[in-house]
């Protein structure tokens, strides 16, 4: 009997000892970003706000007790990729899941964590049809196309005073058709011309025939509607074609190489829609870009970086607010977010199925310079 209560005295030290440790195994966050090829230059800030906000997160304490783990896989702007990248993730026994920056990788991804029942939040993904695509575990961190493009065009035409616009099309991704669609149904309801329509394709290198148009257009702007590797070259060849007209667009041309590629005297005369944190005084945004500093050495190269530190604050909003690391708990608590203070706005979801109505920051380059020229409000109109 003696041995025996000795042994039982063994083994509750031993549970004793390993509740804790299992009650402090971390609470997993799978985040899919493109880190190499055409993508990276945006999704690389992206996937270090997310790394920042939970380094945050547990240098205070943590959540409900546990840490926040990133669990990031590099899925190398390839589609195939970012499907089998979604497959890795979801058998880390993640909770969540975060990332990409455009519907085209969204999509290969997304519907597999709708299938396990696990919320997804994109962190730069604009496509607004992407939650009544994927389903109710979808959730978008920025504003949709359809807001930045009205933005952009309403700019444009009575703030610069442009009439007759041409646009071009990357006709290859479904976020830069969307935009052009929203921006060319913009600008006409405001009262300017859509003088040419021209296209391309991603990984183009050579405008010059879209230029040689461009140049009989008669054109007084033209909006490219692009992602980031393309957004320099074009920007480069349309200067040096001797074309001085405002270049404008959307998110997809808030990355430097629109600036490093054509070199800042080619870089001038561009306006681009981005989500709002640059030269604001928020709290939140000064925290975020003093830790970013901090923690990487430069400051927040783009929007995206805020984007992804938002889209970690949203998913641990949303257990604290549940008291629950379960998928289900964390989708639900999402879905009635109201008034969340991110660093890119205030974002709330309840009634608006998993897309937040926010504002949109105009930013004006002029020889590599970046600067903010207006504050879109969805609001006011």
């Amino acid at each position: 009997m003696k041995s025996l209560c000795k042994l039982l005295a063994v083994f509750g030290l031993v549970l004793g000892l390993a509740l804790p440790s299992m009650a402090a195994d971390p609470i997993k966050i799978g985040a899919l970003y493109n880190l190499t090829g055409g993508m990276s230059s945006i999704d690389v800030p992206s996937l270090n706000g997310a790394k920042l906000k939970a380094k945050m997160i547990n240098d205070a304490g943590g959540l409900l007790g546990r840490q926040l783990e990133i669990v990031g896989v590099d899925t190398k702007t390839d589609q195939k990729a970012a499907a089998i990248g979604a497959k890795k993730v979801l058998g880390e026994g993640i909770v969540a899941g975060i990332g990409y920056s455009d519907p085209a990788f969204v999509l290969p991804s997304a519907p597999l964590f709708q299938k396990k029942g696990i919320p997804f939040v994109t962190s730069g993904a604009t496509l607004p049809a992407l939650p009544a695509m994927v389903g109710d575990c979808m959730f978008l961190a920025p504003f949709g196309d359809n807001i930045q493009a009205r933005a952009i065009a309403d700019y444009a035409v009575k703030d610069l005073g442009l009439k007759k616009i041409v646009v071009w099309t990357d006709n290859s991704m479904d976020f830069t058709k969307g935009l052009s669609k929203y921006f060319k149904e913009g600008a006409k309801a405001d009262g300017a011309e859509i003088v040419l329509e021209d296209f391309f394709m991603s990984g183009d290198k050579d405008f010059s025939a879209q230029i040689a148009r461009l140049k009989g257009a008669g054109a007084d702007a033209i909006f490219v509607s692009a992602c980031p590797n393309e957004a320099g070259l074009s920007v480069k060849q349309i200067r040096e074609a001797g074309l001085d007209i405002p270049i404008l667009s959307g998110d997809g041309f808030d990355t430097e190489l629109i600036s490093t590629v054509p070199g800042k005297k080619l870089a001038h005369d561009i306006y681009f829609t981005t989500h709002t944190f640059r030269g604001e005084t928020r709290p939140e945004v000064l925290e975020f870009i003093k830790a970013y500093k901090a923690e990487y050495g430069v400051e927040p190269e783009n929007a995206f970086a805020a984007l992804g530190y938002d889209a970690v604050g949203l998913i641990a909003n949303a257990i604290k607010t549940a008291g629950s690391a379960k998928p289900a708990d964390i989708r639900k608590a999402l879905a009635d977010t109201t008034n969340y203070q991110a660093v890119t706005g205030t974002i709330t979801f309840a009634g608006n199925g998993g897309i937040p109505l926010k504002s949109v920051s105009i930013i004006n380059v002029n020889d590599g310079v970046y600067t903010v020229k207006h504050v879109w409000n969805p609001n006011a109109k």
